[in-house]
């Protein structure tokens, strides 16, 4: 049966402390998806985010996002006091202040941390099963942030000049974001390099640090897949998110530095980006290092087995974001300052999915958006996956746009109004021009007086095998709600729902809708 759901990441659910997490918001939210006869809820990437409080930009591709964390669930568990909850600065504003979050919530992560029990029998279970990525992690962000801690107000000394030397491209801005950041190629040459002595001594003067990176992971863990079964017992399904590139300052390379395109000194050869269009003249430099897809294959791709295989607790489909980038991805030297010389090389293809899906046997979403050629098609339908389509983009050339329900090629889909990185609806049919408006209401016969909506009928009436609608078009939300504008730095991953906003009324309409275009 075709199904629909919303697209919702948790921290923009309502929360006392200032961040969505996975306490009774969270469980609410569940409820609401059931009385709407909606049967996905899609997320955004679980990564534990760093500056900049992207999804797509995480220190680790395996450990997930600690602000998640409910900490009535800390409270109910008995790892803090209702003294202690009490103190935690209640921050209830419209967008998500990550500055304060951040610090409350790491106070509460080290107290409930010093009073866990780490030999307790589900968390020796769970730490064996994860211990392959945890350790790393958890040493690469206290070894960071011990040397964030260390330098900070110190003036640039030999060591500084030393780093700044190791790549000549650098300009001293970077090399001063990435010395004062704390970022793993600036560490000391032989933790950099993971001597082992070198592992070893600040594993032990880290001990604690460690535990608390520790802790947080198991703790999530535990709420996530808690919260999980609860909407799984409704019959709700989770979309997971999995960026195909990782961050160049993450555990992930430091850890596995022969399977990306690095050189000795920790700096990239070649770094992800897409080339010039008609949105950019000088295409999107993004800055990830790219794959050496040689020496994945030889092993089997088992990095990415475990990637995927560790999705699988956590979600029951994964969509996979710059799928094109499987069949061939945009390289572009590390020392250019655009994307205007970069170079296509061919990706794994057919046999990486197949390597990998035979071992973490899991569904698959493709992100196909973009600037997508006949061979990704083929690619994507060889697999079986579904593309996706997004109705934002139907309105602005003539009836053949192939974003247009009527010229869907077969079922097999995810249309979406919009996702994570558009405008909401409303926002986008205000700021559109007039003709692409005109367009939208006499192909939606429309009177653009509820346009959200008219959308959101649009996309659940389809044939799409899926449909997925982001909550601020549920909620009839402006601009102002938009969760990230691509290209810009600040402002994005903020926007939080107030509390009570999901109203029995909008439960009844959604599941009027799913009931008529036979989608529960």
């Amino acid at each position: 049966m075709r199904k629909c759901g919303i697209l919702l990441h948790p921290i923009s659910l309502p929360s006392k402390y200032g961040i969505g997490d996975m306490g009774e918001e969270s469980y609410k939210f569940a409820d609401f998806l059931e009385k709407s006869g909606c049967t996905l809820w899609q997320v955004l990437p679980f990564g534990h985010t760093g500056f900049g409080d992207s999804p797509y930009q995480s220190f680790s591709t395996f450990a997930c996002n600690p602000l998640m964390i409910s900490p009535d669930k800390l409270y109910e568990e008995g790892l803090i006091t209702e003294s202690e909850l009490k103190e935690y600065p209640v921050t209830s504003g419209e967008k998500i202040d990550y500055g304060t979050v951040t610090k409350a919530k790491n106070r509460l992560f080290e107290l409930a941390a010093s009073r866990f029990n780490f030999k307790s029998r589900k968390y020796t279970a769970w730490y064996k099963k994860n211990a392959f990525w945890l350790d790393d992690y958890a040493l690469f962000l206290a070894a960071k942030n011990y040397f964030i801690k260390e330098r900070d107000g110190k003036l640039p000394g030999e060591d500084f000049k030393a780093f700044s030397a190791s790549e000549p491209s650098l300009s001293e801005d970077m090399a001063k974001d990435c010395y004062y950041g704390g970022s793993w190629n600036s560490f000391p040459e032989g933790l950099r390099d993971r001597d082992p002595k070198e592992i070893k001594k600040y594993t032990s003067l880290l001990k604690k640090e460690i535990n608390v990176y520790k802790f947080t992971q198991y703790e999530f863990y535990i709420q996530w897949t808690a919260l999980k079964e609860y909407a799984n017992e409704k019959g709700i399904k989770i979309i997971g998110d999995i960026p195909i590139f990782v961050a160049l300052d993450s555990s992930d390379t430091w850890s596995n530095r022969e399977l990306f395109d690095i050189n000795t000194k920790g700096w990239p050869n070649t770094v992800a980006g897409v080339p010039p269009d008609y949105f950019s003249v000088k295409g999107q430099l993004w800055g990830n290092p790219l794959y050496n897809w040689k020496n994945m294959k030889e092993d089997g791709y088992d990095w990415w087995t475990k990637r995927l295989s560790a999705l699988a607790p956590l979600a029951d489909i994964v969509r996979i974001d710059h799928f094109r980038g499987f069949d061939s991805y945009y390289s572009i030297p590390f020392s250019h300052t655009d994307a205007t010389r970069g170079k296509w090389k061919k990706g794994p293809g057919a046999q990486f999915f197949n390597t990998v899906l035979s071992k973490a046997n899991t569904e698959i979403i493709a992100e196909d958006l973009g600037d997508i050629t006949d061979s990704v098609i083929k690619l994507r339908d060889k697999l079986g996956f579904p593309g996706m389509k997004i109705l934002q983009f139907a309105f602005g050339s003539d009836s053949a746009n192939s974003y247009l329900p009527f010229n869907y090629t077969s079922d097999n889909f995810t249309v979406y109004t919009g996702t994570h990185d558009n405008d909401t609806t409303v926002g986008w049919y205000n700021s559109t021009d007039e003709k692409t408006k005109d367009r939208f209401r006499r192909t939606l016969n429309s009177s653009g007086e509820d346009v959200a909506w008219d959308l959101i009928r649009y996309a659940i009436s389809s044939s799409a095998k899926y449909a997925v609608i982001p909550l601020q078009d549920v909620l009839r939300l402006d601009a102002r709600a938009r969760m990230n504008t691509p290209g810009t730095s600040s402002g994005n991953w903020q926007f939080r729902f107030k509390e009570g906003a999901l109203t029995d009324k909008l439960a009844e309409d959604l599941l009027y809708l799913n009931r008529l275009f036979n989608r529960v």
